[in-house]
């Protein structure tokens, strides 16, 4: 898969009366999805993809254990919203540890 990342979506700062409710423990469980099943790939493989990240998120790619993940929502190319690993091309779905998704709205 050849991937080109850019992160070019600024989210504005929330109000902290307006953030989401969080688990309070806050652990992401994250299970590694197939990028075929996640991104649309093109014809030709030799032609890059461009996804649009959303930003850096606090978890380190499990596979890498260094780089941090990167948040993909849906967008023309991409079927399921996911974390997005650039340095391994990994991609990861996020859930609570009750189960919860994390990356649903």
């Amino acid at each position: 898969m050849n991937l080109r990342v850019s992160e070019s979506y600024a989210h504005p700062p929330e109000p902290a009366t307006s953030r989401r409710r969080h688990q309070l423990d806050g652990s992401l469980v994250l299970s590694e999805l197939n990028p075929l099943a996640v991104v649309d790939q093109l014809d030709d493989d030799s032609i890059p993809l461009n996804l649009l990240t959303f930003g850096s998120v606090r978890e380190l790619c499990p596979k890498c254990r260094q780089t941090h993940l990167k948040l993909v929502l849906r967008q023309n190319s991409v079927r399921v919203a996911h974390l997005f690993c650039a340095d391994c091309e990994s991609c990861f779905d996020a859930h609570y540890t009750n189960g919860r998704p994390a990356l649903s709205i």
